[in-house]
């Protein structure tokens, strides 16, 4: 200890201030840490120009090949294929029911096998799937396939959460989930305009331009899957576009913030721990709120707008600007909740802005006042659920607890609000029950969201009770129990904070 208040003092001149020596040390180590902080920020570009582009292609093509049955039904779908309302109503129900089913066992097959393997295989076979769907020609065909589409896309989603969490920061999470979830309104936007120009070529080849709508979509999917293959990357472990001294960096990064790096090996037990976490099964009603709305408005946004009295061609061509609307406020709100480090306040605001929109869809009766609601409609939905979706993501730590976190808040979101919202909008075309349970479902995300705020909060303040009280590291042996701890207790551990 004598020694090292020599080398302090040494430090200073006889005035007491500090040396030229000590002075140029800190000036080295600010230095140090500056290139280190501009090395990271090349490193996030370099894997969000690598990641996130493809992955948002593919989200994009899943959730036009799902919502596109809304297109097709103003190109004739239900009168070429003699459905009355209760039919289709049972075709959109059936995609969900799919879906539900095959989530978690999904994101398991996932966790077993790569993401390079995974994911671009099973956008193959909903491709195929979703090309069949312009090949059909009765209610029966239409339900099969329609089934087995909802069971292929499962695991899209929940296993690119899953798989983003293994390269980011917590904090970089959220934002770059947000950002693939814009894909979603991107598809609305899309999905008119396509539409628009793939309902022309109806009697080409002897078909509807319904059928050219599936087909076309699909076998684009089926191209654009055949390439990701090359272009999906496993883990930072072999990601070969990375050098050795970004390989090291990423690591360096990870290594205290997450679990990304933990080798964690699969077991039932890091299962069981996702469905006895009290705030996983709120992260779940969050969704639940949430998606009932989404997919209502996606699949009933274009009958909406017709049913104002718009001709088919310009009910397609009008989804474009609600959800254009919506794709900028969802990348606002992301950047806002990540700039002040919170997500229940925005998730709250955006269901305060869609409660206000089907508010207005219910009480006005005037066309252009309706229209402008279906933007406060779609600009509230669509940024609440980017940022519900990416939570459980940012706060549930164990790899195996949160690839299952993910997939059971969207298997159980779908299973209470996008099945049973397929069910409601049969009374048009004002449609006052699927958008009085819209709002009550609102109403829950509002809840849900409050309720983990407060949760999060709390458990926040007992770690730091728990942290304050705990025994400090002060050898290579303690650090290592340490790091065991955090890897056996997950989001349990002390050190752990919780995105409120």
């Amino acid at each position: 200890m004598a020694s090292t208040g020599q080398d302090a003092s040494a430090r200073k001149t006889p005035s007491g201030k500090e040396s030229v020596a000590s002075i140029d040390e800190k000036h080295a180590q600010e230095a140090t840490q500056e290139s280190t902080a501009a090395a990271e920020r090349r490193l996030v570009r370099k894997l969000d120009a690598r990641l996130l582009p493809v992955l948002t292609i593919l989200y994009l093509l899943s959730f036009l090949d799902r919502s596109n049955i809304g297109n097709a039904k103003l190109d004739g779908l239900t009168t070429d294929l003699k459905m009355d309302q209760a039919g289709y109503l049972n075709a959109l129900t059936m995609y969900f029911l799919g879906y539900v089913l095959f989530e978690i066992p999904s994101n398991i097959v996932l966790k077993r096998l790569t993401p390079r393997l995974w994911l671009p295989t099973i956008m193959v076979v909903w491709g195929i799937v979703s090309t069949l769907m312009g090949l059909v020609h009765n209610y029966a065909g239409l339900m099969a396939v329609r089934f087995f589409l909802g069971a292929t896309e499962a695991g899209l989603f929940p296993g690119v959460v899953y798989y983003l969490s293994c390269w980011y920061k917590r904090k970089e999470q959220h934002f770059r989930i947000s950002i693939f979830f814009s894909a979603a309104s991107l598809a609305g936007a899309f999905g008119g305009v396509l539409a628009y120009g793939i309902g022309k070529m109806a009697g080409v080849g002897h078909k509807s331009g319904w059928s050219w709508i599936f087909i076309i979509e699909g076998l684009f999917t089926i191209v654009f899957a055949a390439l990701s293959y090359a272009l999906v990357y496993n883990y930072p472990d072999t990601a070969t576009f990375l050098n050795p001294e970004e390989k090291a960096l990423l690591h360096e990064r990870l290594r205290n913030d997450n679990d990304a790096l933990s080798g964690e090996v699969f077991e039932w037990r890091h299962v069981r721990k996702a469905f006895e976490d009290t705030t996983v099964w709120v992260y779940c009603f969050c969704f639940v709120g949430c998606s009932l709305p989404l997919y209502t408005l996606s699949l009933f946004l274009p009958t909406i707008i017709s049913d104002l009295g718009y001709a088919a061609a310009e009910a397609q061509l009008l989804t474009v600007p609600p959800y254009f609307v919506a794709t900028v406020l969802t990348f606002a709100a992301a950047y806002g909740s990540y700039f002040i480090s919170r997500r229940a306040p925005f998730i709250i605001a955006g269901a305060v802005l869609a409660i206000i929109g089907y508010i207005i869809l219910i009480a006005s009766d005037v066309t252009g006042v309706q229209y402008f609601a279906t933007f406060l409609c779609a600009g509230g939905i669509y940024p609440a659920t980017a940022i519900t979706l990416s939570w459980p993501a940012n706060n549930v730590s164990g790899q195996l607890k949160r690839a299952v976190a993910c997939a059971l808040q969207i298997s159980v979101g779908n299973g209470l609000g996008a099945i049973v919202g397929t069910q409601l909008y049969r009374y048009g075309p004002r449609f006052y029950l699927g958008h009085g349970f819209a709002i009550g479902y609102l109403c829950l995300v509002i809840v849900a969201a409050s309720l983990n705020w407060y949760l999060l909060a709390r458990r926040n303040a007992e770690k730091e009770q728990l942290e304050g009280s705990g025994a400090s590291i002060t050898s290579a042996e303690d650090e290592e129990k340490e790091k065991q701890s955090r890897l056996l207790l997950g989001d349990a551990h002390p050190s752990w904070k919780f995105q409120v």
